[in-house]
């Protein structure tokens, strides 16, 4: 494992859960936040996995928090996840967890029965995404909920905060929620694209917030398409609120865009991509924006 994957104690939270650099003076309504681009994996949790470093790395989201880091510079605010999403994923309902990955009996109140557990995606991860199983043995709940507690309800509780912070100040909130996505999910049928945009079918962001977004990348020359194959996830259904003027989008990117998948490094896209997208930071902030 290298610098960029850093492997700690328990729950070391040295750091806090999260990163968050908020702009200097007159900040925007935009909320960008990177959710599993995380890289701390705990020292217990690598001792009880099966899985080497290199290996457990495959489900991050690779440095989107690099690429979304400038967006501070045009007044929005930048919030980034510190922990794998492997150790656990704060898109996710907190008690989202699959009872096959206990050794003692789940709450009444977890919830196992849901499309990404059974998919071995839960809030405490199965697998990774090959579908190579991440433990070698049982965890307990007890596991499950000090990570909870420790990183996934602080995060929650900062999101939450800085969202009514920029509904109170400026009567409106747009929180962007930043993804990548192997190559292997860019195709649909014989149609291929190279970012996809979660609106939760309307119900999480108004139109004209996603068209705005989609109109500008694709002036930039990428293909884009809208709810397949990722619709949004927790953060985007859990805070989208449009008819209360909170806008909540998912953006995937194509990691073929940026990524050399197989050695987790950058490729010489990065660059091209990370321009493109301060020019997107750029436009976000200006007051017309997000005119009616």
């Amino acid at each position: 494992m290298d610098d960029a994957a850093r492997t700690q104690g328990p729950l070391d939270l040295e750091r806090g859960p999260f990163r968050l650099v908020r702009p200097g003076a007159a900040p925007t309504p935009v909320i960008c936040a990177s959710p599993h681009s995380g890289r701390i994996y705990p020292a217990a949790m690598m001792a009880a996995s099966q899985l080497d470093a290199d290996t457990i790395r495959r489900s991050e989201d690779a440095h989107v928090d690099q690429l979304i880091g400038q967006a501070a510079a045009f007044g929005h605010t930048v919030i980034a996840a510190e922990f794998a999403r492997a150790f656990i994923d704060v898109n996710r309902e907190p008690w989202e967890l699959d009872p096959s990955m206990f050794a003692d009996e789940l709450p009444s109140f977890a919830k196992g029965r849901t499309a990404r557990v059974a998919a071995g995606l839960g809030a405490i991860a199965r697998n990774v995404c090959e579908g190579q199983e991440i433990y070698s043995r049982k965890l307990t709940f007890a596991e499950a909920e000090a990570r909870v507690r420790a990183v996934h309800e602080p995060y929650h509780r900062a999101l939450t905060a800085l969202v009514a912070e920029a509904k109170a100040r400026a009567g409106i909130a747009v929180l962007i929620d930043w993804h990548s996505m192997p190559a292997a999910a860019t195709t649909r049928g014989a149609e291929a694209f190279d970012i996809v945009l979660g609106d939760r079918f309307g119900s999480a962001c108004a139109p004209r917030v996603t068209e705005m977004v989609e109109r500008r990348l694709q002036a930039m020359g990428y293909r884009t398409v809208r709810n397949a194959p990722y619709a949004g996830g927790y953060t985007t259904e859990h805070y989208g609120r449009p008819g209360r003027g909170v806008h909540a989008l998912q953006i995937e990117i194509g990691r073929a865009l940026y990524l050399d998948e197989a050695a987790l490094t950058l490729t010489a896209g990065f660059e091209r991509l990370r321009e493109n997208l301060r020019q997107l930071f750029a436009e976000m902030a200006e007051p017309s924006w997000l005119a009616a």
